[in-house]
């Protein structure tokens, strides 16, 4: 039996297939970036972006997408990077069809990023060019020579890292003291580079001392800078109970410097810890002008150890136990147990039987439930 066969003509026209044919310009970007901002690399930078954009526009395969740059920025990990991420975003819209940079080493130094974004983009069909190294990662060889070759980047990345580092630790020998003086309240960077002293708020430190040595904690001291309108090292009045500790315990408000307190573990992500000891300190006499003098900076180092001291001999939670304005607070100590009695407010609710009083902390630590027998003192007796 013969079978019935049907043609269904093609909707298309000759002159629309032939504009079928015609090979299709791949939409092309550019990433560029230098990792500091000196001078010559913000020079490299612009010759970059400049080259990238006459080469897209003057190709007849290409069309031009955009030219992203990061300028200044560090390139062991893609975190800080805008216009990277800003990249791989439009990538993922479909916006890009293939990207082109100048090396590895201008890409990502970080071996796992670098797999990881080039593999993504392979994914979505975006290949990168590394026209130093002469590699399409969407050729078949390209995933192998990127892994050697990235592993080679970040090599470089390492050594530069060592050598920064080598080159602080070497200034630490020396006694060079270097600090962030953005944050560092009292003290200025000098037009040689050394600590000036910032008298509008070296007043402020000074104060901060004097009130602890007069019984102040740091929770009150904060507290009170704040109700002022005292501004800190931002220009704002907000004060915070560890910063005013660590300004208290800090060694160069008197004229001298530990070097090395922290150092960093991995060159890739940054990370720094406190040195307990894994690698030498320096510590420098006279460095730069106090704006504490000595015998006061170790008159607040042995009140800072008496306090916690009682802390821990009183079971008492804060280690500054001075923290409200009552003189009592902390000082009272039961005589049955040997806890400290707490202010306590009875009837809060209601003002005409208000009553407070002082009262052993340890007396009921479960609810209903008497652990110590000691009585309670009326705050105005007390």
């Amino acid at each position: 039996m013969a079978r019935n066969i049907t043609v269904i003509p093609a909707r298309a026209n000759r002159t629309n297939l032939a504009q079928n044919l015609e090979p299709q310009k791949k939409k092309m970007a550019a990433y560029c970036r230098v990792s500091t901002d000196q001078l010559e690399q913000l020079s490299s930078y612009e010759v970059q972006v400049n080259y990238y954009t006459n080469y897209i526009n003057n190709s007849s395969e290409y069309e031009m997408v955009n030219v992203y740059a990061d300028e200044g920025i560090s390139g062991t990990n893609t975190k800080k990077r805008e216009q990277f991420n800003k990249m791989i975003d439009d990538c993922k819209a479909g916006k890009i069809d293939i990207i082109i940079t100048k090396s590895i080493s201008r890409f990502a130094r970080n071996t796992l990023d670098t797999l990881n974004y080039v593999r993504t983009l392979k994914e979505l069909g975006i290949g990168v060019i590394f026209e130093k190294e002469n590699i399409n990662t969407l050729d078949s060889k390209g995933e192998v020579l990127l892994t050697i070759l990235s592993s080679l980047a970040q090599d470089e990345s390492r050594s530069i890292s060592e050598n920064s580092t080598w080159g602080i630790r070497r200034k630490f020998e020396q006694g060079k003291v270097s600090v962030n003086c953005t944050k560092f309240l009292g003290y200025d960077k000098g037009e040689d580079g050394n600590l000036v002293i910032n008298e509008k708020q070296a007043k402020i430190v000074r104060r901060i001392y004097k009130d602890y040595l007069e019984g102040k904690g740091t929770n009150r001291i904060a507290r009170e800078l704040e109700e002022e309108g005292i501004p800190n090292w931002n220009g704002k009045a907000k004060w915070y109970e560890s910063s005013i500790r660590n300004m208290l315990s800090n060694e160069k408000y008197k004229g001298e410097a530990l070097l090395q307190k922290t150092y960093t573990v991995n060159f890739l992500t940054k990370k720094r810890v406190i040195n307990n000891g894994e690698i030498p300190q320096y510590y420098v006499e006279e460095s730069h002008p106090a704006i504490i003098n000595k015998e006061i900076w170790e008159a607040v180092q042995l009140e800072m150890e008496r306090r916690k001291a009682f802390a821990e001999k009183y079971n008492i939670s804060k280690l500054d136990y001075a923290t409200v304005d009552n003189p009592f607070a902390g000082r009272v100590v039961c005589g049955h147990c040997g806890s400290t009695f707490g202010r306590k407010v009875w009837n809060s609710t209601n003002e005409r039987n208000r009553r407070v009083i002082w009262r052993c902390n340890r007396k009921y630590e479960v609810k209903g439930k008497k652990s110590c027998e000691n009585k309670h003192i009326d705050d105005r007796v007390l």
